[in-house]
């Protein structure tokens, strides 16, 4: 099997297409036919020994495949040769095959193709767990999201506008900034050109922004957190700039702002079990068509430092990617958001109308429309319970619940 191999630390240029004998699995490791293999900014660094883990030399990058399951290890059950894969390696994904632990592989769906399938677990596993879990960020808050073209900075905005958020996307050219205004964002700065505090005083009418986003550092950094609301939160993310930014932290005190780190690897191992919730939020977001990975270019094995070259000098907006198969190079990308259909009328009383089924499940995930809150009390909850044949544990009587399977007062 062919693969590109890092023999001495350097600048893509050094890297080198070789023949390489094709591996075994162990008892739990499964051996994977690649399809394709997502670029990362990671990936430059870690051919440069300038990345968080070190694999021992000589190793091939890309940390970021999908493929088909070639043969199993005798431990492994949840997988099979022929099963369709997405995998999460760290290095070793430019090669026609990788050899990886089976804790390490996901199912990849039928409805996702391998080029999008190696596109999505860095970028937008990463960039929800920011968004969700470390900046709790809600519908009508306003986020900045600087080095928005770029892989992670796409994802987030695609998710930040699905969560209802009002969007602020920042980027070096209007190249760039024109895939974000595509992609739903609601406000541009060209930061080549405009001055960053002035253009989100002028979007925000002065607040600043509940969130920032920052997989950029370097001298973005400070001008944006002295911009921050009161409560804001300044997602820590990368330094794809190249400095790491000195934060001045009497303005986190001035702000009354959060300053949050998001290591997404971390998370993962830590907190298996959230995130494979994460992973399967975001596979249902993807088959419904709420997210779409912008691939870029598609590069072939033997391009792969011309890819990471790209990656490199930030040529590359959303996704590059190097497949190993060429069959799969015509696979649909870039394909329209899925619109949403609206119902046939909604009228004065807010009752929702539809005129087909197709109506109904493109409606899927939307607001009907709101009502006052209703106080509910012990009589209302009970009356709920003669009505639904359901008394096992719906009750606000803590003497009641504390004898129940939860403990707890709970309404079902």
């Amino acid at each position: 099997m062919k693969a590109i191999v890092c023999k001495q630390h350097g600048l893509p240029n050094t890297l080198t297409l070789e023949e390489k004998p094709s591996p075994k699995p162990s008892a739990n490791q499964v051996l994977i036919s690649v399809m394709a293999c997502s670029v990362n900014f990671p990936d430059v660094l870690i051919i440069q020994n300038l990345y968080q883990f070190k694999p021992e030399l000589p190793f091939s990058p890309g940390s970021e495949v999908s493929g088909i399951i070639k043969e199993v290890g005798e431990n492994v059950t949840n997988f099979k040769p022929g099963d369709r894969v997405l995998a999460l390696c760290g290095f070793g994904g430019f090669a026609e095959e990788l050899l990886i632990n089976a804790n390490q592989v996901f199912p990849l769906s039928n409805q996702i193709s391998f080029i999008h399938g190696a596109s999505v677990m860095y970028n937008y596993g990463t960039s929800y767990h920011a968004l969700k879990d470390r900046a709790e960020l809600k519908k009508g808050e306003t986020i900045l999201i600087l080095g928005a073209s770029g892989g992670v900075g796409l994802a987030a905005l695609e998710i930040a506008k699905n969560i209802g958020a009002i969007v602020i996307a920042a980027a070096s050219s209007e190249e760039k900034l024109q895939v974000c205004k595509e992609k739903g964002a609601d406000h541009l700065i060209n930061y080549s050109t405009d001055s960053i505090r002035d253009k989100i005083n002028e979007f925000t009418n002065n607040k600043g922004i509940d969130v920032v986003y920052d997989p950029v550092g370097d001298k973005y950094t400070e001008p944006c957190l002295r911009s921050m609301a009161w409560k804001g939160r300044y997602l820590v993310v990368g330094f794809a700039a190249g400095e790491i930014p000195k934060i001045p932290l009497n303005l986190a005190l001035l702000k009354g702002c959060s300053i949050v780190g998001v290591f997404w690897g971390q998370f993962a191992k830590t907190e298996p079990h959230k995130n494979m919730n994460n992973i399967k939020e975001l596979g249902e977001m993807f088959i419904s068509g709420k997210l779409n990975p912008h691939i870029h270019k598609i590069y072939e094995l033997n391009q792969t430092v011309e890819a990471l070259e790209d990656m490199q000098n930030r040529k590359v907006i959303g996704k590059a990617v190097v497949i190993m198969d060429k069959n799969i190079k015509n696979e649909v990308v870039n394909k329209p958001q899925k619109p949403i259909t609206k119902p046939l009328s909604i009228n004065k009383n807010g009752k929702v109308f539809f005129d087909n089924f197709d109506q109904i499940k493109a409606f899927q995930g939307q607001s009907f429309n709101f009502t006052d809150w209703v106080t509910v009390d012990q009589q209302r909850i009970n009356d709920f319970a003669d009505a639904t044949l359901d008394h096992q544990w719906i009750h606000l009587d803590t003497e009641k619940a504390s004898n129940s399977v939860f403990g707890q007062t709970i309404a079902h």
